[in-house]
C-alpha cells in the first residue's frame, strides 16, 4: 500500500503509525496542536493558533524543530468551505498542491481532498471529525488514515476530544494527514454537530 509523497518523505512510514494529537485551547496565542510519537517525542507542532491567526483563516504546521512543512488557508469566498495546501511558509505567489472541500453544504456529507500533480490523486474523508470518528480512503477505497477517540491505556477511560489518536497506513504522508487534521477541525469546529457519514457511525460518546 503506498499512499504517495505530497508533503514531507521524512513523515511516510513503512509501517503503521499511531500518532496522539493534542489540542490545545483556542482562545490564547500560540495554543494550537502537538502530536507526539508513541514513545512520547514531538512529531508536528502547530503554534500562534490564537484568535489573529483564525481571523487570516491560515495555519503553519511544522516538525519538532520549527521547519515550516505546509500551510493550509481558507479560500475566499468558498460555499464548500474549500481549503488550499501549500509547501513550506505562507502562500504568496505559491501555488497550492492541493484542495479541499465538503462535497455538500447541506445534510450529511463527506470531504473530498484533490492532491495536483502529474498524476493527480484524490482522497475521501468519511465520517466524524467532530466525534473523532473518521478515516480516509484513497481512490481505490482503501483506508489511508483513521482519527479515532484515544483510550488510557491502563484505565480503558475515552478521553476528551482535545486528545485524539492519528493512525497512518504504510506509505501515507503524516504531514499531508495532520494537514487534513488541520483542515477538518477548522471545517467542523467542536461545535459542528454533524452526524456521522452513512456507513460510517460515529463512536458513541
Amino acid at each position: 500500500m503506498n499512499g504517495g509523497l505530497v508533503v514531507d518523505d521524512g513523515f511516510i512510514y513503512e509501517e503503521e503509525k499511531h500518532l496522539t494529537v493534542h489540542k490545545t485551547c483556542l482562545f490564547f496565542a500560540n495554543d494550537g496542536f502537538t502530536v507526539y510519537d508513541c514513545k512520547g517525542e514531538l512529531v508536528f507542532r502547530v503554534d500562534s493558533y490564537g484568535p489573529e491567526t483564525r481571523d487570516q483563516c491560515e495555519l503553519v504546521l511544522m516538525d519538532p524543530h520549527g521547519r515550516c512543512l505546509l500551510t493550509v488557508r481558507r479560500k475566499r469566498p468558498s460555499l464548500h468551505h474549500r481549503w488550499e495546501g501549500y509547501l513550506g511558509e505562507g502562500t504568496d505567489g505559491n501555488k497550492p498542491i492541493f484542495s479541499v472541500r465538503r462535497s455538500s453544504i447541506v445534510g450529511r456529507c463527506s470531504v473530498t481532498v484533490e492532491v495536483y500533480g502529474n498524476p493527480g490523486e484524490e482522497y475521501q474523508i468519511e465520517g466524524s471529525f467532530a466525534n473523532r470518528s473518521c478515516t480516509i480512503f484513497n481512490a481505490g477505497k482503501e483506508s489511508m488514515a483513521e482519527i479515532r477517540r484515544k483510550v488510557d491505556a491502563s484505565t480503558n477511560v475515552v478521553l476528551g476530544k482535545d486528545v485524539f489518536s492519528l493512525c497512518l497506513k504504510p506509505g501515507f504522508d503524516g504531514a499531508f494527514a495532520m494537514g487534513l487534521v488541520l483542515i477538518l477541525d477548522q471545517i467542523n469546529g467542536d461545535d459542528y454537530v454533524g452526524d456521522a457519514v452513512e456507513g460510517h457511525p460515529a463512536i458513541d460518546e
